[in-house]
């Protein structure tokens, strides 16, 4: 992500400031359930990593690690901006097993929170069955939260292979054209 075109010295590049602080809220939203500020988030820095980062030409020095820098950014970004989808839908993110796996914690967190209240329950029923109800998502938004986040730098890996490839891509057929 090198300079804007202008004049020396003119001031630090959007790019990296968002980068900077794109790091800063990761690191605040990777507590926990993924929420769908991460979203807003990631698709403000990926407007202003594309709106002022710039790739240099080929032949431009340090090409190579510019390149790897925007792509790795711009991956950082749409990980972001997809983590709480990938989190609630199992249609974009399957994660085999692990669903599963999660959806047993929360059985598990039910009956813990029975086995808590334990003599309450005859008292009042509704009261104990709100109760293992949110104990039971906590557990489960919880899990999925957890393997969301370990699988990010898939995506936002992925995501800068493509952003990488493409810029190559399109540099060739330039030349080409």
């Amino acid at each position: 992500m090198s300079g804007r075109g202008g004049a020396a010295g003119a001031g630090p590049d959007a790019g990296v400031l968002g980068t900077a602080l794109g790091v800063v809220l990761a690191f605040s939203l990777a507590e926990g359930s993924w929420e769908w500020f991460s979203t807003y988030l990631g698709l403000t820095l990926l407007t202003v990593v594309l709106a002022f980062g710039r790739v240099p030409g080929r032949g431009a020095a340090g090409f190579g690690w510019n390149l790897a820098a925007y792509s790795l950014v711009v991956g950082l970004c749409v990980a972001l901006a997809l983590a709480p989808a990938l989190q609630r839908w199992e249609w974009l993110f399957p994660m085999p097993g692990t669903r599963d796996g999660c959806v047993q914690a929360g059985r598990y967190e039910n009956l813990h929170a029975q086995a808590a209240l334990g003599d309450l329950a005859g008292k009042d029923a509704a009261a104990l069955a709100y109760a293992q109800e949110q104990q039971s998502r906590v557990a489960v938004d919880d899990c999925l939260a957890a393997t969301t986040t370990r699988w990010l730098p898939v995506y936002a890996l992925g995501t800068a292979l493509l952003v990488s490839g493409g810029v190559v891509v399109r540099g060739r057929a330039r030349r080409a054209g």
